[in-house]
């Protein structure tokens, strides 16, 4: 019951920040998920016996949605000019943070003791950057984009639709174990399962992506300027070729990200990576496998896959 009350209340607020909030809003939002994210990775490093720089990695982690921000609001005014962007030095002051934050870690570690611990609590330091902050500050870049918003909610359904499938197909005929010594409930049924349920709901969407569109306009949760619409490539269907590679990418990543958190926790000796969500133990117990998935997204917006996600004027 706590796990379906939580789902209830947390859905439809990711849905309203995806598509109401402002840039700036957004990206506190996500960067307080990010911190709350990075807090229960360092307590499960902690667990496992490193020490990680935890005040070095919360000032890495900001600046990376500094950098993030700054990034998505020159992408918006390459479409729609607005008035310049008054962070830009303590942007570049940030890129420069990150450029060097190796660095910096290894000449915090010189003060660790043993100096045979060094090694380890700079690289479980600077892990986090990526994991965690790369990946998460992504979705600032996609939602800045046409229609970012929209698209980032297909890859969430995408990856919960995987997640949902694997659940089911595997407690009913899961026999074959996918990863014993990281998730022993996990089975080969259930992967599979879960790559052809993320499929079909790709191909679903993505047909239907104009209807869609449509219906969050009529909702007052897109507001398109005055006759605009998805582009007539949107509005055909999307080539199956590309609905199918990105939904098996998406969900194979979304899978890795799964076992990685797994492993995380079997090693610390953890079930979950904390308390906060009731009936679904931490945060990054939500959201490890879209630490996988918003990478590939990215890599699949600004490539392939934007493109059917464009707004332009009705003729």
């Amino acid at each position: 019951m706590k796990r379906v009350l939580t789902a209830v209340i947390l859905i439809p607020l990711v849905v309203l920040a995806l598509f109401r909030a402002p840039l700036w809003l957004f990206t506190v939002l996500v960067l307080g998920v990010a911190l709350l994210a990075a807090k229960e990775y360092f307590d499960i490093a902690e667990k496992t016996g490193y020490r990680p720089m935890r005040g070095l990695g919360y000032i890495f982690l900001f600046s990376i949605f500094m950098v993030s921000y700054v990034g998505g609001k020159l992408f918006m005014d390459v479409h729609h000019p607005q008035q310049p962007v008054p962070v830009e030095t303590a942007a570049s002051i940030a890129v420069l943070l990150i450029v060097f934050s190796p660095f910096i870690l290894l000449i915090a570690g010189m003060s660790r003791d043993p100096l045979s611990q060094a090694l380890s609590d700079c690289a479980s330091s600077f892990l986090l950057l990526p994991y965690v902050g790369a990946s998460l500050a992504s979705i600032v870049l996609v939602r800045s984009g046409s229609n970012g918003a929209l698209f980032l909610l297909v890859l969430m359904l995408l990856v919960w639709a995987g997640d949902i499938a694997a659940y089911y197909v595997g407690r009913a005929i899961g026999k074959n174990k996918l990863a014993p010594r990281i998730s022993p409930g996990k089975t080969w049924e259930g992967a599979i399962a879960s790559a052809i349920g993320a499929t079909l709901v790709a191909l679903l969407l993505l047909h239907n992506l104009q209807v869609i569109y449509d219906f969050f306009a009529r909702i007052h949760l897109i507001y398109p300027t005055s006759g605009t619409v998805l582009s007539t490539m949107t509005a055909s269907l999307t080539p199956v070729s590309i609905a199918i590679a990105f939904a098996v990418c998406v969900n194979v990543a979304a899978q890795f990200g799964d076992l990685a958190e797994s492993m995380l926790k079997r090693g610390a000796g953890l079930k979950d990576s904390g308390a906060l969500l009731p009936g679904h133990g931490g945060v990054l117990d939500r959201i490890d496998a879209l630490l996988f998935a918003f990478p590939v997204g990215w890599l699949f917006y600004f490539t392939v896959l934007g493109r059917y996600f464009r707004a332009v004027a009705k003729a």
